[in-house]
């Protein structure tokens, strides 16, 4: 069984996640969706609520799994089975940084390869902390966040209708 692992910190998901998400499932028999515990990033939601959210919106993919880890990536991935870890690229300056940390988790894990994988060019925009952005001032969700998540969202902020 070929077992990928998609890593991030998912506060929240967004549509250029879930499109990462829905494309690796066609290529990996089994995707684990996995939200890193951070000590270096203060998230807006806590991991059982960024578990729940990926829960709800990915419910209908059957070879897609979600957890929580702490730790290193790679290790990680390595109790999970994984041969591959996805990395989603919206851009080029996102590849600086995913290169250099594909090289480091080479070096950690000779046997774990990162396949990246480009959002849809509609989605190369959004960023997590983007749509915090937009959703802390009551702006327009639409198409940056799957409907449950942009609900949470209001929620969150305390929002009402359409931004």
């Amino acid at each position: 069984m070929k077992i990928a692992v998609y890593p991030g910190s998912f506060d929240p998901i967004t549509n250029g996640h879930l499109d990462v998400i829905q494309r690796a499932a066609q290529v990996f028999d089994q995707v684990v969706v996995a939200v890193a515990h951070s000590s270096t990033k203060e998230p807006l939601f806590s991991i059982e609520e960024r578990l729940d959210m990926l829960r709800v919106v990915l419910q209908k993919l059957p070879n897609v799994r979600v957890d929580a880890y702490r730790g290193l990536t790679v290790r990680y991935a390595r109790e999970q089975g994984a041969r591959a870890l996805i990395r989603g690229l919206r851009a080029v300056s996102d590849f600086e940084y995913e290169f250099t940390m594909a090289l480091t988790n080479k070096k950690l894990a000779p046997e774990i390869e990162t396949v990246f994988l480009m959002t849809e060019a509609k989605y190369s925009f959004i960023s997590s902390g983007s749509v915090k952005e937009v959703a802390r001032y009551g702006g327009c969700l639409e198409d940056m966040v799957p409907v449950p998540v942009e609900r949470i969202l209001r929620d969150k902020f305390g929002m009402r209708g359409e931004g």
